[in-house]
C-alpha cells in the first residue's frame, strides 16, 4: 500500500473522535472518506496532512512513516475546504507560493506556475486579485497551488461544500481527471453520498471514529456490510424475515407490472402515493401492512395511479451485522 493508516487514535479530553482506524490505499487511488459530521473524518485528514499528532498508531506514505513530523516535513498538500489563499497575492502568485520553499527561482517559478494555471483552464486570470475571482475560480486555484508542488498525497477537506450543485458536478469531474492524468494518491474528504460515489475510487464509510467499511462504491452500495452503512447509502426497504435476520431491497431493484387478477404466487400490492421525480417516478406501495419504496424509470413501464393494483417482483440481499 502506498499510503497506510495502522491503528489510529485521537481523542480529545473524553471524546474519542478516531479509534483504532486501519486503511490502506495504493498509488494513484482516490479515496473518499465519507460520514455524517462528528463521524473523524476531518480529524482523521489533519492527521495524515500533520496538523493533529495522533495519540496512537502509525500513517505510512511510501513506506516512510510520518506519524510524528510535521507539517512542512510530510509529502502532502491540502486543499481546504475555506481554500485559505492570500488576499494580498495575486493568482499566480498564490500557486507559486510554495516552490519558494523547494528552490525555485522566480522566473522558473512563474513559468511553472503558467502551466499549472493552464492547467485548470485559468491561465488568463493570472494576475487577478483573489477577490475578484468566482468560487469555482478560487478553488481552482487552491487546487492547483497544492498540486505544484508534486505531493506524494493531496488531502481535500469538503472542498467543493461552498459551491452550488452544478458547479460543484463540474469541479469533481476535474478533480478526478487532474487525479487521473497525475497519477496521484488523493484523500477526498466529504459528507456527499453521491458525490463520494461518483469520485471515490474507494470509499471509507466512518461513523462515531470508526471505520465501517471500505471498498468501491458498488460494493458498499450493493453488499453493505452493517446496518449503519445501508442506512447512511441510499434509501432502501427493510423486510424482516421468519428466521427473524434482516435483508433489504432497494426502491429501483422493484419491478410493478400491471394487475389482472389474483394469481397464485404473485405478490399483489396497491399504490398508496406517487410522486413525480424527473427521470424516474417514486411510489409507495402498500402490501399488507408493509410500505414499499419503489422507483420506476418512465420507460420501463405504464405509470399507475393512487389506488392502483399491481404485481410486485422483488429480489432481496440479506445485511450482516443485525
Amino acid at each position: 500500500m502506498f499510503l497506510e493508516i495502522k491503528n489510529l487514535r485521537k481523542s480529545f479530553d473524553n471524546l474519542v473522535a478516531v479509534d483504532d482506524l486501519n486503511i490502506g490505499v495504493e498509488k494513484g487511488e482516490l479515496l473518499c472518506l465519507l460520514g455524517p459530521s462528528g463521524c473523524g473524518k476531518t480529524t482523521t485528514l489533519k492527521m495524515i496532512g500533520g496538523f493533529l499528532i495522533a495519540d496512537n498508531g502509525n500513517i505510512l506514505i511510501d513506506g516512510q512513516d510520518i506519524s510524528k513530523n510535521s507539517p512542512d516535513q510530510r509529502p502532502v498538500s491540502t486543499v481546504f475546504q475555506s481554500y485559505a489563499l492570500f488576499p494580498h497575492l495575486n493568482v499566480i502568485e498564490n500557486i507559486i507560493y510554495g516552490l519558494k520553499f523547494q528552490g525555485f527561482k522566480k522566473k522558473d517559478a512563474k513559468i511553472k506556475g503558467e502551466k499549472y494555471l493552464e492547467l485548470v483552464g485559468l491561465k488568463s486570470y493570472k494576475n487577478r486579485k483573489i477577490h475578484e475571482l468566482s468560487g469555482g475560480q478560487q478553488q481552482r486555484v487552491a487546487l492547483a497551488r497544492s498540486l505544484i508542488i508534486n505531493p506524494k498525497v493531496l488531502l481535500l477537506d469538503e472542498p467543493l461544500s461552498n459551491l452550488d450543485s452544478n458547479l460543484r458536478i463540474k469541479l469533481r469531474e476535474e478533480i478526478k481527471n487532474i487525479q487521473k492524468k497525475f497519477n496521484i494518491t488523493m484523500v477526498f474528504v466529504t459528507h456527499d453520498q453521491e458525490e463520494a460515489m461518483s469520485i471515490g475510487d474507494k470509499i471509507g464509510i466512518m461513523n462515531e471514529g470508526k471505520l465501517e467499511q471500505l471498498g468501491t462504491a458498488r460494493e458498499i452500495y450493493e453488499n453493505p456490510k452493517t446496518p449503519f452503512v445501508l442506512d447512511f447509502i441510499g434509501n432502501s426497504n427493510i423486510i424482516e424475515n421468519d428466521n427473524k435476520s434482516i435483508s433489504f431491497v432497494r426502491p429501483e431493484m422493484i419491478n410493478i407490472t400491471n394487475y389482472n387478477g389474483n394469481k397464485k404466487g404473485q405478490l399483489i400490492g396497491e399504490i398508496k402515493e406517487k410522486m413525480f421525480l424527473g427521470s424516474y417516478i417514486n411510489y409507495k406501495i402498500n402490501i399488507g401492512n408493509r410500505l414499499l419504496k419503489a422507483n420506476v424509470t418512465r420507460k420501463e413501464t405504464n405509470e399507475y395511479e393512487v389506488g392502483d393494483k399491481v404485481y410486485i417482483e422483488y429480489k432481496t440481499n440479506e445485511v450482516k451485522g443485525y
